[in-house]
């Protein structure tokens, strides 16, 4: 059955794109008609009509750092249950990435990946590790990633330590021109913590985990690209791309910010709850399993500079490290609780409440950061707007106030800060591989 669409705001970054609008979608997934405007498509007898009433047609979310636990840990998530969340949070597609059980640092798990995705709702991208095992040790292949249509590595989860071997990622990466996605963290200074390191850390009683973790191992990987750019290799090769995991301090922050002003290609992500929780919650907390992440939940004056860096423009995606853990693993004493939580159900939510209705961005700023951003950083294809191209398409109500309880909880599992907590702007569905999902 084709579906109208009538009577939208159309928001789609890649072709600055912002205005009232109606899409007619065919019954084969494809963009049938555009109208914009005041202008409405007139339906035909077989047609179904869908007035959308002002709410919002983005160009389909893409969330670039989510674990789906699948293969290993189908006890917390799968890639089907991850895609359900996904949907109901508005994706249309998601990456995942490579620390499962055993790590996807082959073909065979890359193809095992390919396989059990092919019918799910949602696309899926693979993050490969960026070594055997993510153990720093030994480079993974990436030449044999490429031709599964990986087009990044990562050892999220950990960060490589040692130098030379974070010289020899660069260097092979940038022969296959693929992007290095670092975790920031130096090891040597956060084993063994649990929260940010400060007061908050000091009155629970928690070993912490201090700022300079992240900034020391970003300033390393910064120093080797420069090295490396300044040095032509022989033969000459790409300069690598590099990407920062969620994000959370200012002198990480910083750091990025010069090295864009130096033209090297560097881009970072943050989390929502990054820039929506601060250290202070977690001391606050009683179920403080779910307060417990890393990077750990940071200062009051780093979220502030998070709230900074996504106005300026140095922040270029906002990804939800969406993280299911058993209840097991987080209901327990908080030096035992497994780090990480669940957030693609939320991420739309707390983007607008936080970001969107306190006047920090616009809308637009938000679908750039949410969707079209994340799918440039990944070398993906862009999402657009013109007849004859498949629907790829999320579906707003920027004014829906709503309540996160766990009846409305689509993954496995329920490691999240934010239940009972109300929010202001909703993802209502989506329209992706023909079938529209929400809207019933």
């Amino acid at each position: 059955m084709n579906i109208i669409f009538q009577g939208a705001r159309l928001i789609n970054p890649v072709q600055n794109l912002d205005m009232h609008g109606s899409i007619k979608v065919s019954e084969t997934g494809m963009i049938d008609t555009i109208a914009l405007g005041t202008e409405t498509i007139p339906p035909g007898s077989k047609d179904r009509v869908i007035d959308m009433n002002n709410k919002v047609i983005a160009s389909g979310l893409f969330d670039m750092h989510c674990h789906f636990r699948e293969p290993g840990q189908e006890y917390k998530e799968t890639l089907e249950t991850g895609s359900r969340a996904a949907v109901a949070g508005g994706f249309t597609g998601v990456a995942v990435m490579p620390n499962t059980k055993p790590v996807i640092d082959s073909p065979l798990g890359a193809a095992f990946i390919k396989h059990n995705a092919r019918d799910l709702p949602v696309d899926i991208e693979i993050i490969a590790a960026m070594t055997e095992g993510s153990k720093g040790e030994k480079l993974s292949p990436y030449g044999k990633f490429c031709s599964y249509g990986i087009k990044a590595i990562s050892d999220d989860g950990t960060a490589v330590q040692n130098s030379r071997m974070m010289r020899l990622v660069f260097e092979y990466a940038a022969s296959f021109d693929m992007m290095v996605i670092q975790h920031c963290e130096d090891t040597a200074l956060s084993s063994g913590g649990i929260m940010n390191e400060g007061s908050c850390s000091a009155l629970l009683g928690l070993k912490g985990i201090p700022e300079v973790a992240e900034i020391i191992t970003l300033a390393k990987d910064i120093h080797l690209m420069e090295y490396l750019q300044k040095h032509k290799l022989n033969p000459p090769i790409a300069s690598p791309k590099y990407h920062v995991a969620h994000i959370s301090t200012k002198g990480a922050l910083d750091l990025v910010r010069q090295a864009k002003a130096n033209g090297m290609q560097v881009t970072c992500e943050v989390t929502p709850h990054h820039f929506t929780l601060t250290e202070q919650d977690l001391y606050e907390a009683e179920d403080k399993g779910n307060y417990i992440m890393k990077p750990p939940l940071c200062s009051i004056e780093n979220r502030d500079s998070i709230l900074e860096a996504l106005t300026d423009g140095t922040i270029d995606a906002i990804a939800c490290d969406h993280a299911p853990h058993a209840r097991h693993e987080k209901e327990c004493p908080p030096d035992q609780a497994a780090f990480g939580i669940i957030g693609l159900e939320t991420s739309v939510g707390l983007t607008l409440s936080e970001l969107v209705h306190t006047g920090k961005i616009t809308l637009y700023r938000a679908i750039e950061l949410l969707s079209s951003n994340p799918r440039k950083i990944m070398g993906l294809p862009p999402v657009l707007f013109e007849p004859g191209y498949p629907a790829n398409f999320t579906l707003i109500d920027p004014e829906e106030t709503w309540t996160y309880t766990e009846d409305l909880i689509q993954s496995k599992s329920r490691n999240t800060p934010f239940l009972g907590r109300t929010m202001k702007g909703r993802a209502v569905g989506i329209y992706h591989k023909g079938v529209l999902h929400g809207l019933e």
